[in-house]
């Protein structure tokens, strides 16, 4: 007998807009092997900050998330300030950035980079 597949939500959201941009950025620079690793770090004026990387290959024990074209990964420590995060892309007057909307901070920085829980 067959086990049905278990369904999980995504831990992370990523916006249409920001799929598109990764897709651009990753068409600029003409390798469709690369992912983006999103990433928590420590400093920042907040204590921890935000991280984006262009890598070709992931680790094992890294979390793959798929939209379309794009794959991103999140390793298991970041992911534990990034559970249920939504990711998005911003072009303003301020500039063009990615944009981390996350319930798990307790307060972030004016520029919207860095954070604490």
């Amino acid at each position: 007998m067959d086990t049905p597949a278990m369904e999980f939500p995504d831990p992370l959201g990523f916006s249409a807009t920001a799929i598109e941009r990764v897709e651009r950025l990753i068409a600029e620079v003409g390798n469709a092997e690369l992912k983006l690793r999103i990433y928590v770090s420590g400093g920042g004026c907040s204590g921890f900050q935000y991280g984006f990387a262009f890598e070709e290959n992931a680790n094992e024990d890294d979390i793959r998330i798929r939209r379309g074209a794009v794959t991103l990964l999140v390793d298991p420590v970041s992911l534990q300030y990034l559970a249920g995060a939504d990711v998005d892309f911003e072009d303003s007057l301020e500039g063009a950035r990615f944009v981390i909307h996350n319930p798990n901070a307790t307060s972030t920085c004016g520029c919207g980079s860095s954070f604490t829980v």
